[in-house]
């Protein structure tokens, strides 16, 4: 489905927008639930993405196939690793065989677990067959995607001794890895992250608890883009969120004040509002801790004829595309100066938006919801749109309520 969006005939946006719990906290607290049946776990993201991971939990032997799903293909290796009695063989989309395991596979082997690879060493599929992992001492290198760690950390209180994770080098993404902690403690998991070494402690059972997930702020990410474009004096209320959030793309709402778009906090809502802010000189960002939102970012810096350095950016090439190439591929189609490294992005300050071009999205959701916002300035196409359901479902339609005209083509 490509779909054809026009600008609204007002750039003066006013809308409420409820957005669904957060990818990241639901497929961690889905795998918690799997170890500690007890967890009742409220506002679910509804997401292709936590869709998938909820019937991987449930399965037993056989194939377990989780289409895009960097999130479940790593969280389900660590959970099948340590299952006794369980046998699958992970799988998922072309594009998730291309993506490496390796170093996960590695740390789960080192404590114990049976994990061959079924095509290409270092990649899925991979065979698993469930045991009681012994060891319970493992290092990593810590610049690696925070979901490798994630994954240990989450299995590692139904191991008999707990996990001690020692993390070698820089560590990067340290937001996500602090959600995962703080999810464990919310539950009644001890644990500490003292320097490079995290340690969680053994639990059999945990007391009965109520979990509420809290909206996803990626999705809130687009919004803020949104507004970014609009004109002064715009609107947007987006729930349900809190100021302190475990999420680490929550960060935006410091960084888009630069883009003139301010961030006030009520109960369980933002309110974003527009307001009037001078043309900065280059912008420049380290993202290391929030990664997934470079891709706003930059596309909020071409909308506004604004130039940007991205720095941080090592884990997006291995994500649902290389977001770094495909990123310079469709901005240079709009007409944007830019270059990128393994792990930056420079984008120069430009004058005009060539209109009606269409956007490949690689099968990445990102892609499709960061460029959207341009619509606000230019008619733009979106190429495999539907691909916003790995994360965000109802986005197309939120993006209706902004009176942004859309069309399937």
């Amino acid at each position: 489905m490509n779909l054809h969006l026009s600008p609204p005939k007002s750039s003066l946006v006013r809308s409420n927008i409820k957005i669904t719990g957060s990818k990241s906290e639901s497929n961690r607290l889905l795998l918690l639930q799997a170890l500690f049946p007890n967890l009742d776990i409220q506002n679910l993201s509804n997401s292709d993405d936590a869709r998938v991971m909820k019937k991987g939990l449930a399965t037993s032997t056989g194939e377990v196939d989780i289409h895009h799903a960097g999130t479940a293909m790593r969280f389900l290796t660590a959970f099948f690793a340590s299952q006794e009695g369980k046998e699958v063989t992970l799988t998922g989309s072309k594009r998730m065989t291309e993506r490496p395991i390796k170093v996960l596979v590695e740390a789960l082997q080192r404590l114990g677990a049976e994990i061959r690879y079924v095509k290409d060493k270092g990649y899925p599929p991979i065979h698993i067959k469930g045991h009681k992992l012994e060891q319970n001492v493992v290092s990593l290198p810590a610049n690696i995607s925070s979901q490798y760690i994630t994954a240990l950390l989450l299995i590692a209180p139904s191991l008999e001794k707990g996990l001690e994770l020692n993390l070698l080098g820089k560590i990067t993404s340290v937001p996500y890895i602090k959600m995962t902690l703080a999810l464990l403690k919310q539950i009644g998991i001890a644990n500490s992250f003292e320097g490079n070494q995290i340690k969680v402690f053994p639990k059999k059972t945990v007391d009965p608890i109520k979990v509420v997930v809290e909206s996803d702020w990626s999705s809130a990410s687009y919004f803020y883009g949104i507004m970014a474009l609009a004109d002064e004096g715009s609107e947007i209320s987006l729930s349900a969120y809190k100021q302190n959030s475990l999420q680490g793309d929550s960060v935006l709402s410091e960084i888009y004040e630069d883009f003139g778009v301010i961030t006030d906090f009520r109960e369980n809502t933002i309110v974003l509002k527009k307001v009037a802010v001078a043309k900065p000189p280059l912008l420049s960002y380290d993202l290391s801790n929030a990664p997934d939102i470079a891709q706003t970012i930059a596309v909020s810096c071409f909308g506004l004829g604004w130039g940007c350095h991205l720095s941080g950016l090592h884990t997006l090439k291995i994500k649902e595309t290389d977001r770094l190439e495909a990123l310079k591929e469709e901005l240079s189609k709009l007409g944007a100066n830019i270059t990128v490294s393994d792990k930056t992005l420079t984008l120069g300050s430009s004058t005009k938006i060539k209109e009606n071009i269409p956007i490949d999205t690689y099968h990445d959701h990102r892609m499709a919801m960061a460029f959207a916002p341009l619509a606000l300035k230019t008619p733009i196409v979106i190429n495999d749109a539907e691909v916003v359901s790995k994360s965000y479902p109802d986005y197309w339609k939120d993006l209706e309520s902004l009176h942004i005209g859309i069309t399937e083509l």
